[in-house]
């Protein structure tokens, strides 16, 4: 497993090390499943926003049951693999629940971002690290680009 992919128990204890080090943790999170532009201008623009940019990757099965059985085309320890890659990523962890919000409680990042299709209030986390004094962050979206519009212009050639 490459050294950015890490549990939970193993995030909590470098996160806590990284806090007492004065450093700023940005967690966000996603499907990743077919990386395409908008993530990694996404992903760029996030790691900006602190010191330490974590990912929570959605698992598999969480996916299945958000996205229908046909997703995910590439398995979760491929997309980890694939998002370790990325010099301005510095952690992945794998969560199985539909929404990362055991993720958040359990890592506190001083900064929760999500792409412009959310609404702030309505980012899964966002009342937990408001209440601790944390910000919440949209990223624009970038227009006419995603996962499932990529799978459409690929059913259509095929």
């Amino acid at each position: 497993m490459p050294s950015k992919i890490k549990t939970l128990t193993q995030l909590k204890k470098i996160t806590a090390n990284l806090k007492r080090r004065g450093k700023k943790i940005v967690f966000t999170n996603g499907c990743f499943d077919i990386l395409h532009y908008g993530h990694i201008k996404y992903l760029e623009k996030a790691s900006k926003y602190g010191d330490i940019l974590i990912i929570g990757l959605n698992s598999d099965s969480s996916i299945k049951r958000i996205k229908g059985s046909r997703r995910p085309l590439n398995p979760e320890k491929y997309r980890a693999y694939i998002l370790s890659a990325i010099s301005f990523i510095d952690y992945i962890v794998i969560f199985g629940q539909d929404t990362p919000y055991n993720l958040i409680s359990a890592l506190r990042p001083d900064i929760l971002v999500k792409g412009g299709d959310w609404h702030k209030n309505k980012i899964v986390g966002s009342g937990i690290v408001k209440q601790y004094g944390g910000k919440v962050l949209t990223i624009p979206y970038v227009k006419n680009l995603s996962t499932t519009k990529i799978l459409k212009k690929i059913t259509a050639i095929g």
